[in-house]
C-alpha cells in the first residue's frame, strides 16, 4: 500500500470520525429544549450502560479485523482474509444477541436507586438494548472493508448512522410530546431507540458497498496462493490479543461515568440536596458538560492516532532515533491542539453552555471546571495507543484498574467536600493515575526521554496562557455591551473571543516556527492552497 493511499485512507476515516462526533454534539441542542432535564437525566441513565456494552462487545473489532486481512492480503492470502469474515459475521451476530439479552435483562438492576422512577429508567435502558444486536455485526464489515485499505465505506457509514439516529432522536421526541400527546419518558424512549435505527441506516450503507465492491473482492480470491491454512481458533486468538486494549481504551471514559451513575446522586443527597437537584447537577455534569469536553479529545487524538503505524514500525525495526522523533512529535500535536480548544471552552464556558443548553449558572460552573480534563482524556487515549504500538499493551490493564479504583474511592469523599466539583477532581486524580502509570512503561520500555517534550509542552503553555490573556480581554470588553445569557449574544462572544485568541496562538507558532517542528510541510502545502483560494 503506497504512503500516499496510507495517508489518505487515513484522512477519510478521521474526517468521519470527526463529522460523526460533531453531529453528536450539535442534536443535543434541540433534543435538551425538546425533553428538559429530566429527559436528558433520563437518556443519560441509558446511555452510559448500553456505551459500555457496545464498547466491550465491538471496540478494537474494525482495526484487530483489518490489521488481520491486510497481512494476509499482503502474502496474497486472500481466502484466509474471506474465511475469517464469514465465520466472524456469525460471531460478531451471536455476541450482539448476547449482549442485547444482558442488557436488556439486567436494565432493572441498573435503575435502581436513581431519582428517577426504575421502572422508567427500565424501560429507557430496554429500548436502547436493541442497537445491540446490529452494532457488532457491522463492526466486523467495517473491519473487512478497512483491511482492504478501503476506508471509505466506514466513514460514510459512520456518518450516516449518526445522521438517521439523531433525525430520528429528535423527530421522535418532538413528535411523541406535540402530537402524540406522549410523556417524556415515551419520548426519551424513542430517542434512545434511535441507535437501533441509525444502526440500521449504517448497515444498509455498507450492504449497498459490499454490493459494489464484491466482484473486485472475488477476483482476488481467485489470485489466491493457498499456501497458508489456518484455523478459526487461531485467527480469533490473534483477533482477540489485538483488540483487548481498544476495548479498555474504549471503556475506560464509560466506567469513570458509570462510577459517577452510582454513587454521585447518593452522595449529594447525603450532605443535603435534594434527589431532583442531585439529578440535575448530573445531568449537567455526565450529559451536558461532557458532550462539549469530549470534542476537543476528538479532534486531537485523531490527528495523533495517525502517527502510531509509525511508532510501531519504528519500535519492531528497533530504530531508536526514529520511534523518540515520533514520540516526541506525537505527545506535542495532543498537546498543541487540545490544550488551547480545552482552556478556550473554560474560559468561554458561560456562552458556550448558553448556546447549547440556556444560560445556567450551575452547567457554567461545571462546565469551567470540566473542560481541562479534556487533556487528560486525550493523553490517556494515545499513551494507551503508544503502549500498543511498542507492544505493551498489558499494561493498559494496570493503568485502567488503577485509575478507576482511585476515582471509586475518592468519588463520594470528594463530592462531600466540594459537591459537583469533587466528581471532576475524582476523574482528573482518576486519570492522572492511569496516564503516570502509561509514562513510566514508555519510558522505560522505549528507552524514551521526555526532555525535549517538557522544554516544547513549557512553550506551548506560555503560548497557551498569552491566548488566553488575548481572549479575556476581548470578552471582558465584549460583556459590557454584549450579555452571555442570551444565546445570539453568546454566539458572537465566542466568536470574536476565540479569533482574537486563536489568532494570538498562531501567530506566536508561526513566529517561533513551532508549527513547522509539529507539522512540517504540511503547514507550507495547507498556506498554499489557502492563498491560491484567496
Amino acid at each position: 500500500m503506497s504512503s500516499s493511499k496510507l495517508i489518505r485512507g487515513t484522512f477519510i476515516l478521521t474526517l468521519g470520525t470527526i463529522i460523526s462526533k460533531m453531529l453528536g454534539l450539535f442534536y443535543v441542542i434541540p433534543f435538551t429544549r425538546i425533553v428538559g432535564y429530566q429527559g436528558t437525566l433520563l437518556y443519560q441513565y441509558s446511555y452510559i450502560p448500553y456505551t459500555i456494552f457496545i464498547s466491550i462487545a465491538t471496540a478494537g473489532i474494525p482495526l484487530a479485523v483489518s490489521k488481520f486481512i491486510a497481512k494476509y492480503n499482503a502474502m496474497e492470502e486472500y481466502a484466509v482474509g474471506r474465511k475469517l469474515f464469514k465465520s466472524g459475521l456469525v460471531v460478531m451476530m451471536c455476541s450482539g444477541i448476547v449482549a442485547f439479552l444482558i442488557l436488556y435483562f439486567t436494565a432493572p438492576l441498573l435503575s435502581t436507586g436513581r431519582d428517577l422512577p426504575a421502572e422508567d429508567i427500565t424501560s429507557v435502558i430496554r429500548a436502547v438494548s436493541f442497537a445491540l444486536i446490529i452494532v457488532p455485526f457491522m463492526s466486523m464489515i467495517r473491519g473487512f472493508f478497512q483491511g482492504h485499505q478501503s476506508m471509505g465505506p466506514s466513514a460514510v457509514s459512520q456518518v450516516v448512522e449518526q445522521i438517521v439516529r439523531i433525525v430520528f432522536v429528535i423527530a421522535g421526541a418532538y413528535i411523541i410530546l406535540k402530537f402524540l400527546d406522549g410523556n417524556t419518558v415515551d419520548a426519551v424512549r424513542a430517542a434512545t431507540f434511535a441507535a437501533f435505527i441509525g444502526a440500521v441506516g449504517g448497515l444498509i450503507v455498507l450492504g449497498w458497498y459490499w454490493v459494489k465492491r464484491k466482484p473486485g473482492l472475488d477476483e482476488l480470491l481467485e489470485k489466491d496462493k493457498g499456501t497458508v491454512d489456518i484455523s478459526l481458533k487461531e485467527m480469533y486468538k490473534e483477533i482477540l490479543i489485538y483488540a483487548a486494549p481498544f476495548v479498555l481504551v474504549g471503556i475506560a471514559n464509560p466506567l469513570f461515568q458509570f462510577i459517577d451513575q452510582i454513587t454521585f446522586e447518593r452522595a449529594m443527597v447525603s450532605i443535603g440536596f435534594s434527589k431532583g437537584d442531585a439529578g440535575d447537577a448530573f445531568s449537567i455534569l455526565n450529559f451536558q458538560s461532557h458532550k462539549l469536553v469530549i470534542i476537543p479529545v476528538a479532534l486531537a487524538t485523531a490527528f495523533s492516532l495517525t502517527l502510531v503505524p509509525s511508532i510501531t514500525k519504528a519500535f519492531v525495526e528497533n530504530d531508536r532515533k526514529s520511534l523518540n522523533s515520533q514520540l516526541n512529535q506525537t505527545f506535542q500535536v495532543l498537546l498543541f491542539l487540545t490544550l488551547p480548544a480545552a482552556a478556550g471552552l473554560s474560559l468561554l464556558a458561560e456562552p458556550f453552555y448558553t448556546v447549547f443548553y440556556g444560560h445556567l449558572d450551575l452547567g457554567t460552573e461545571v462546565l469551567r471546571m470540566y473542560a481541562p480534563v479534556a487533556i487528560l482524556f486525550a493523553l490517556y487515549s494515545v499513551t494507551a495507543a503508544i503502549l500498543q504500538g511498542i507492544n505493551e499493551q498489558k499494561w493498559t490493564v494496570l493503568s485502567l484498574l488503577t485509575g478507576l479504583l482511585v476515582k471509586l474511592a475518592l468519588n463520594i469523599p470528594l463530592i462531600k467536600l466540594f459537591e459537583t466539583d469533587g466528581a471532576i477532581l475524582a476523574t482528573t486524580l482518576g486519570y492522572v493515575a492511569a496516564i503516570a502509570i502509561n509514562l513510566v512503561v514508555i519510558k522505560i520500555f522505549s528507552k524514551y526521554k521526555f526532555r525535549l517534550v517538557v522544554r516544547r509542552s513549557l512553550l506551548i503553555v506560555i503560548f497557551g496562557g498569552l491566548m488566553l490573556a488575548a481572549a479575556a480581554g476581548v470578552y471582558k470588553l465584549l460583556t459590557g455591551f454584549l450579555s452571555p445569557a442570551s444565546e445570539l449574544q453568546s454566539l458572537i462572544l465566542i466568536l470574536v473571543s476565540a479569533l482574537a485568541g486563536g489568532i494570538v496562538y498562531f501567530y506566536l507558532s508561526f513566529k517561533t516556527r513551532l508549527i513547522y517542528f509539529l507539522f512540517g510541510d504540511k503547514v507550507d502545502r495547507l498556506l498554499g492552497k489557502l492563498k491560491l483560494r484567496a
